[in-house]
């Protein structure tokens, strides 16, 4: 919290301690595009951040949806699989673009069993921002 100091003019000193949470629920969607492990672990703890704000507790529903170089955080033979049990487990949805899997030849298989599936990662991001869910692109 902090206190922002009045313009030139003004006389007022205004209190400021972050937006108010006053709906019952929201909705988010992160994109992840990127396989580099600095963009995922930021947009893992980005995500866990959100999950952790106290403005947001038991209101917030997440949803990962991942396409392209991103595809490698769901890949079994990654590293990823603990944080991503733990965000599914917190009620997550994981999402992966059948559209990258079949351009870069990865089966289904390849990727852990709790993961879910869009037609295309794009056509997710359309649709979910025409539902009114925030979409963020760490």
């Amino acid at each position: 919290m902090f206190y922002i100091n009045p313009a030139k003019g003004q006389s007022k000193v205004i209190h400021f301690g972050g937006a108010k949470a006053t709906k019952s629920h929201y909705k988010v969607l992160y994109i992840l595009n990127n396989g580099e492990d600095k963009r995922i672990s930021a947009t893992l703890r980005n995500i866990n951040n959100a999950l952790d704000d106290p403005r947001l507790k038991g209101k917030l529903e997440v949803e990962l949806v991942v396409f392209g170089d991103g595809v490698v955080l769901f890949k079994k033979d990654g590293k990823y699989r603990e944080v991503l049990m733990t965000l599914r487990n917190k009620g997550v949805l994981l999402a992966q673009c059948e559209n990258t899997l079949r351009e870069r030849n990865i089966g289904k298989d390849e990727l852990y069993d709790f993961i879910h599936f869009v037609p295309s990662g794009n056509g997710e991001v359309i649709i979910r921002q025409q539902q009114g869910w925030s979409v963020i692109h760490p």
